[in-house]
């Protein structure tokens, strides 16, 4: 992606026409995504926009095409919602809900482990991974990123996700590295790409979220195996810090088991938190809040 590959709007710089530009939020390689002002919902919005150089791409035409028509198949209280889309034109985008938090991955960047909010949250990610597996839809790149700190948290970003009757014919790695599944890896090694592959990804989210480090070794730079590239192909996960009480860390090591079939489903995982959740000592204030600003309830697990 070259410097210049932004549409560089300005500040009430109409995107499309009643879609005026706000402000950047970021990108990736394929997008890039504004704050911007919609005068038909008269609301704030995000928009998701291809890159310039992406547009004419056939194969992210057809990736934002998917992430539209999941989202709009989609609706749960802890995934992202979806407004509109137009998927033709000089500037392909999605509308999808502003949503005004901060991404888990900034909090654990910002204020390293945060136990106090980990169990109530990995019981609402339970929720959304359970309902998309009922609707038959793998998210495949569940990670700290695309967990958004509001309240409900959402899951955000479909845009690699597929029907669990597509996946079989995935041929080659799909999601974020440190995040993927043995599974999502090596697609044509193993054919058991699943529901139980956003599990993992829940799995190491959580850990990461209280170990304050990922459960496997840095890939390696040298090693050009498959196995220096996703570590988590040949290594066992290392052991959670013994501050974490043995539920916790049993639950989560759980999620991390190599073969599918012997992950928990989202539902049996919520099963076990949910006596956890109950036990917690009594809320204290303070939510971390973008500045160091607080609001709302967190829990306590020391």
């Amino acid at each position: 992606m070259g410097t210049d590959d932004s549409w560089r709007f300005a500040e009430g710089e109409e995107i499309v026409a009643g879609r005026h530009a706000v402000e950047r939020l970021g990108g990736g390689s394929r997008h890039e995504a504004y704050l911007a002002w919609d005068d038909t919902l008269l609301a704030l919005v995000t928009v998701k926009l291809l890159r310039p150089s992406r547009v004419d791409d056939p194969g992210s035409l057809a990736a934002l095409e998917r992430e539209a028509e999941a989202l709009a198949s989609l609706n749960h209280p802890v995934l992202v919602r979806s407004f509109d889309a137009v998927l033709a034109g000089s500037r392909p985008h999605l509308v999808l809900e502003f949503l005004d938090g901060p991404r888990l991955s900034t909090l654990m960047r910002r204020y390293g482990v945060i136990p106090e909010q980990l169990l109530p949250l990995a019981l609402q990610l339970c929720s959304v991974l359970h309902y998309l597996s009922s609707t038959g839809v793998v998210h495949l790149d569940v990670k700290p990123a695309n967990v958004i700190m509001t309240a409900p948290p959402r899951l955000i970003d479909l845009s690699v996700a597929r029907p669990v009757d597509q996946v079989a014919t995935l041929t080659s790695p799909i999601g974020t590295d440190a995040y993927m599944a043995p599974e999502q890896c090596l697609p044509l090694r193993f054919w058991e790409i699943g529901p139980a592959s956003d599990v993992w990804g829940l799995g190491v989210t959580l850990y990461e979220a209280i170990a304050g480090s990922r459960p496997f070794p840095a890939p390696s730079t040298i090693d050009g195996s498959p196995g220096g590239r996703w570590p988590q192909l040949v290594a066992e996960p290392s052991a959670l810090p013994r501050a974490v009480p043995q539920p916790v860390a049993e639950a989560i090591l759980s999620c991390l088991e190599r073969k599918p079939q012997n992950r928990p489903a989202a539902a049996e995982l919520a099963e076990v938190l949910e006596p956890l959740v109950s036990e917690l000592p009594r809320a204290r204030l303070g939510l971390f809040r973008p500045g160091g600003r607080t609001r709302g309830t967190v829990f306590d697990l020391r």
